[in-house]
């Protein structure tokens, strides 16, 4: 009987902790929240930790075929998926074509890179 009585204590005990904690949290909303503010709602990432969006791969993506010098990037399209990254497109030259899988290789968030760059030097030979 002793036994059925502790646990009843403790599991009171369990349900007043709980119950002030989530009207200490409630309140802590509501005093930082300005009057007639509406609060603001942000979508959590369904992303599995340490990845990183698409956008993002596929901005720094651009930003680092950029810094690469005597690189023509105007004909070059980037596409991402759960960070595996997509070359498509055209070149002046022939050795842009591994640069800009390198450059791409390189960006955090890349686990993969499918280059797919033609070269117009290539082109005009055929």
């Amino acid at each position: 009987m002793k036994t059925s009585g502790a646990g009843g204590i403790i599991g009171a005990m369990f349900f007043a902790a709980i119950a002030s904690c989530a009207t200490y949290a409630n309140a802590q909303t509501s005093a930082s929240t300005p009057a007639g503010a509406g609060v603001q709602r942000v979508a959590a990432s369904t992303s599995p930790p340490g990845t990183r969006p698409d956008t993002s791969i596929i901005r720094d993506v651009r930003r680092a075929i950029r810094r690469v010098p005597d690189l023509d990037d105007s004909e070059i399209h980037i596409r991402a998926r759960l960070g595996v990254v997509t070359l498509t497109g055209w070149v002046p030259e022939s050795w842009q074509i591994s640069r800009a899988g390198i450059a791409a290789r390189n960006v955090l968030g890349v686990r993969a890179v499918s280059n797919r760059l033609k070269a117009h030097d290539e082109d005009a030979g055929s």
